[in-house]
């Protein structure tokens, strides 16, 4: 076990052709050309607003109050104290560690990541006013589920009243959460085939096939795929 701090003084931080900075540290047994690929296929746009962050993919984090440990190989008996992702503070700069073998498939560690990624473009950069528009105009029409437990939770807390008495701090969290989730979403679109069941979740029900397919072109739209990546939506009809 190794404090977060020592890794980030230790390791060796590269960058991604898209402009991503990021390193690995431990026994992380993800391939390192899926690694690659995961933070290549990040637009350039949304990497260029991350310019103070940097990404840990380590084998476990460990938050243990103020301080972050991190298990340098993986060890059944820390999977109980070991947490997603932990986001530290290091100067100007912020470190995301993301426990690779708590996660262990590809799917899950690249989601994992995405959703950080989403979450830190929205926080910098703000929200599209085009999505924003598309995705109250759904929220209004009783489109069916949500992208996230947090989006499914601050739509809720937003229409409480009927759209005639809206709250608009819960609108601007509900807003803020699904852009976050639907680029999330976009970027394991690029990087994976992502079968639309492999998203749902037993908190919530799932956004609705359509509205999440509208959400993914519109935010395609703003942040075309990087050269060598495709994006598509294919629809199936189920046996």
């Amino acid at each position: 076990m190794r404090t977060a701090q020592e890794i980030i003084r230790d390791a060796r931080v590269q960058q991604s052709r898209s402009g991503i900075c990021y390193t690995t540290a431990g026994e992380v047994t993800l391939p390192s050309n899926d690694l690659e690929r995961m933070v290549d296929a990040i637009p350039r746009v949304i990497a260029a607003a991350l310019d103070r962050k940097a990404f840990y993919f380590v084998p476990l984090t460990i938050s243990e109050g103020d301080k972050t440990l991190v298990a340098e190989r993986f060890d059944p008996a820390l999977v109980d104290r070991a947490i997603c992702h932990r986001n530290i503070e290091s100067g100007n700069s912020q470190c995301v560690f993301i426990s690779t073998r708590l996660l262990e498939d590809r799917f899950s560690i690249a989601f994992e990541f995405y959703i950080n990624v989403g979450h830190a473009f929205v926080d910098k950069a703000g929200i599209s006013p085009d999505f924003a528009d598309m995705v109250w105009r759904q929220a209004t029409s009783n489109v069916r589920g949500e992208s996230s437990f947090d989006a499914f939770e601050f739509r809720k807390q937003a229409l409480a009243n009927g759209p005639g008495q809206v709250d608009e701090k819960a609108k601007s969290e509900y807003l803020a959460a699904a852009f976050s989730d639907s680029i999330a979403i976009y970027l394991l679109s690029l990087c994976l085939d992502v079968d639309y069941y492999e998203l749902r979740e037993r908190e919530y029900p799932l956004l609705a096939p359509a509205a999440l397919a509208e959400r993914l072109k519109k935010v395609e739209e703003l942040f075309p795929p990087n050269p060598g990546f495709q994006f598509s939506i294919i629809h199936k009809r189920r046996s």
